[in-house]
């Protein structure tokens, strides 16, 4: 620990303020303790929207190397220069947009029949909800050459409310999903790898979207707040690497997974405490190369 002198008063002066606050500060974290019922953040698990590390990008090298290319500037580039050298010098191509909404109330079904709803528990018990298809687009064959990406803007509108004697922590989570269709995956014998079951058509892909709310309460208090924001995707929800790295598909079934029309349908899951209502509506634009 570095140490000063000082003759001056000043620097007296300052030299005390500076210790009491280092032992106030030292205090304070002696003395706090997280909750008991604190949750803990799940990590953000590999998926089709995460990157692969470097490690699975060497492994994957060959296989990339022995893929025709498809364009003079994807011929150019490879992974260890741009991270993504499938979609790497193509135009983006704006594919269309879907939407989903949900209802946490104390009476279903809501006033929005394509809407998903649920009867909140009273406090202080949590509410879970999951609910699928809840939106959809069917994109033609060859609609994309490498990926599909997303944009996903969440508009949310929750009341938070304490009706105890007591502070409390009002918690709220959500986890959008999405499944894709392709007529690729519904060839007998092939095998999902996240699942260790047959993909009968489809598979699920988590997005890089989910978020969790904590906001403490003092007794008897109520309000309501409004969030907007938008999540843009990574590496795609679906892309060549992740049908090769993720889902096992040869180069030739990638090919024809792209040749074929796909549908996606998007999904919602998570849990409310504290949550008097909620409205929670989310718009998905698909974007390719």
């Amino acid at each position: 620990m570095k140490t000063f002198r000082t003759n001056s008063v000043t620097g007296k002066r300052a030299a005390v303020a500076l210790l009491l606050l280092s032992a106030v500060a030292a205090a304070t974290v002696w003395a706090y303790k997280g909750p008991a019922d604190q949750v803990v953040l799940e990590p953000v698990k590999q998926g089709a929207d995460i990157p692969a590390s470097s490690r699975q990008r060497k492994l994957s090298l060959s296989a990339a190397k022995a893929a025709a290319p498809i364009s003079l500037a994807a011929a150019a580039v490879t992974d260890e220069d741009v991270g993504d050298s499938d979609s790497f010098g193509r135009n983006l191509r704006w594919l269309g947009l879907a939407d989903m909404a949900v209802e946490l109330t104390d009476t279903c079904p809501s006033t929005d029949p394509e809407a998903g709803c649920k009867v909140l528990n009273p406090a202080p018990a949590f509410t879970s909800f999951a609910f699928e298809d809840l939106g959809r687009i069917t994109l033609p064959g060859k609609s994309t050459q490498s990926l599909l990406c997303y944009w996903l803007s969440p508009v949310l509108t929750v009341r938070y409310a304490n009706p105890t004697a007591s502070p409390v922590v009002a918690r709220f989570r959500y986890s959008p999903t999405l499944t894709v269709e392709n007529p690729v995956l519904a060839t007998p014998g092939l095998i999902d790898p996240t699942t260790g079951l047959p993909f009968n058509g489809k598979l699920l892909t988590g997005l890089t979207s989910s978020e969790m709310f904590e906001v403490p309460l003092a007794p008897g208090v109520a309000f309501t707040e409004r969030t907007r924001d938008s999540a843009v995707c990574i590496a795609g929800f679906i892309s060549r690497k992740s049908l090769a790295d993720n889902y096992g598909l040869s180069d030739a079934q990638i090919k024809e997974f792209f040749k074929k029309p796909t549908t996606v349908r998007m999904n919602i899951s998570g849990n409310a405490q504290y949550v008097e209502s909620a409205s929670l509506y989310f718009g998905l634009r698909i974007i390719g190369d």
